[in-house]
């Protein structure tokens, strides 16, 4: 019989764990090689992208956000500035003139004061200038637009006195709400405008430059009371001429940077 051979007895390898040991370090280091190179950003690049989508989406919120690396830069401390005094400024041409008008309105009353003192004549000034308030009854006879002699030199003297001024002069026609129907007035439309016109050529006449004036009728259309009796009509036939100011605001201070402007004053009667 033959003998068998014997096998070879395999020994037993101690040292395979190194392999395992060295994948698990080299899976390691990639991790980690990964993990940095996510971390790790381009700050240049990140910029450009902040600033375009804060331009793209116009977004407030993105400018205000710091950039890497960046400071943040501390709040600005929040003081209350004191409050502007209104800033007032004189304006000299105004003031002159109020000036100007107010000596207007002194000569006025120097002409007319005998026709004045029988409540004839009414002067009142306001901020758009000064009104002349002339009974009809002292202008013309009742019916008619040609001026009465004494009414006429009384004009003329208003007249030179106006001759001397700048101003634009508004001249008025008003009646009551009697009916009136003749030839040459077929109704007080007529009647008013006619005795405006008379008033305004007697200015003309007495060098009052015709393009200052403008005559106007406004028949029974603005009275002053109700024609309820015979003295209310005859206070509503009357010649109104208005002394136009040239000046926007007769008051003498011109509000600046948002001042809330002074209210016009009332219409004050000169005596």
């Amino acid at each position: 019989m033959r003998r068998r051979k014997k096998t070879p007895e395999e020994h037993e390898n101690h040292e395979r764990w190194l392999i395992s040991y060295a994948d698990f370090i080299t899976l390691l280091f990639a991790f980690f090689v990964v993990m940095y190179s996510i971390s790790s950003v381009n700050e240049g690049k990140y910029r450009v992208l902040s600033d375009s989508l804060g331009s793209a989406f116009k977004s407030d919120n993105a400018d205000q956000q710091p950039h890497l690396n960046q400071p943040q830069a501390l709040p600005r401390p929040i003081t209350s500035a004191p409050p502007k005094k209104p800033d007032l400024r004189i304006d000299s041409k105004v003031k002159e003139r109020t000036e100007d008008m107010r000596q207007i309105a002194q000569d006025l009353l120097k002409v007319l004061a005998p026709l004045i003192n029988d409540n004839q004549v009414k002067i009142t000034q306001s901020v758009r200038g000064i009104t002349v308030e002339i009974n009809a009854a002292v202008l013309f006879a009742p019916g008619q637009a040609t001026l009465q002699p004494e009414s006429a030199k009384a004009l003329t003297a208003v007249a030179k006195l106006l001759a001397q001024a700048p101003n634009q002069i508004q001249i008025e026609g008003h009646t009551d709400d009697s009916p009136i129907n003749t030839a040459y007035y077929p109704s007080n439309w007529e009647l008013s405008s006619a005795r405006a016109s008379s008033v305004a050529r007697l200015f003309s006449a007495n060098n009052v430059d015709p393009k200052r004036m403008v005559a106007i009728g406004y028949a029974d259309n603005r009275p002053l009371v109700p024609n309820t009796d015979s003295e209310s009509r005859a206070r509503n036939r009357r010649v109104t001429m208005l002394i136009i100011s040239e000046a926007p605001n007769k008051t003498t201070e011109i509000p600046i940077k948002g001042t809330p402007e002074p209210p016009p004053p009332l219409v004050q009667e000169i005596r």
